[in-house]
């Protein structure tokens, strides 16, 4: 993604690192609540920002079950769904990079899954994200974690938890920073429009 430079005028934060702590938290206890608690669920998260996010969500769920943090890789497992080849833009972005997809301890099989990632689009991350899974294994049931809804869905796809809706127009470009990525915490909507961003879901 690219950085826009502080303080741009063109640029306004919609989320700051501390709400987007309270999101984070928040969606971790619905998870909790929706599953029945954390046995038998498995995040995995989408490259590149929906990794932390899906650490950061294994850890409030390991407090919210009044486990250590440190212990978290038991209470939920953690994986990296790499989505690269069945992505559907592969021939106008032929040289993306690949990066590992990462099991969680234990596979998928019937276990829940959550997919996390940043920004919920147009639908078609998430599309190939289930393409992805189905060369892993068959899970019980799917779900799907956006730190942001933008809207302007092209599939038929709905984030069953969402840490902020944020209607936006198709010109506007929504940028994700986290600390472990971009080395700070903070969503921000631009009103320019660039091409190929890496951070925003299609």
């Amino acid at each position: 993604m690219t950085s826009t430079a502080a303080g741009d005028p063109a640029e306004r934060v919609v989320l700051t690192e501390h709400e987007i702590s309270r999101a984070l938290t928040r969606i971790a206890h619905e998870i909790l609540e929706r599953n029945h608690g954390a046995d038998g669920v498995a995040l995995m998260g989408i490259p590149r920002r929906g990794v932390p996010l899906a650490h950061r969500l294994a850890e409030r769920i390991a407090i919210a079950e009044g486990k250590s943090p440190d212990g978290v890789d038991s209470l939920v497992a953690v994986g990296e769904l790499d989505i690269t080849l069945h992505r559907d833009d592969l021939r106008r972005h032929p040289t993306r990079g690949l990066t590992p997809t990462i099991e969680p301890p234990g596979g998928i099989d019937g276990r829940t899954v959550v997919l996390v990632d940043d920004v919920l689009y147009s639908g078609r991350t998430v599309r190939a994200a289930l393409d992805a899974l189905t060369d892993l294994g068959r899970p019980r049931a799917v779900q799907l974690v956006a730190l942001v809804d933008r809207g302007h869905r092209r599939l038929p796809i709905r984030a069953d938890f969402v840490g902020k809706n944020l209607p936006t127009a198709t010109s506007e470009r929504v940028q994700v920073r986290l600390v472990e990525t971009d080395g700070v915490d903070a969503v921000a909507i631009s009103a320019r429009t660039i091409a190929g961003t890496e951070g925003e879901s299609r």
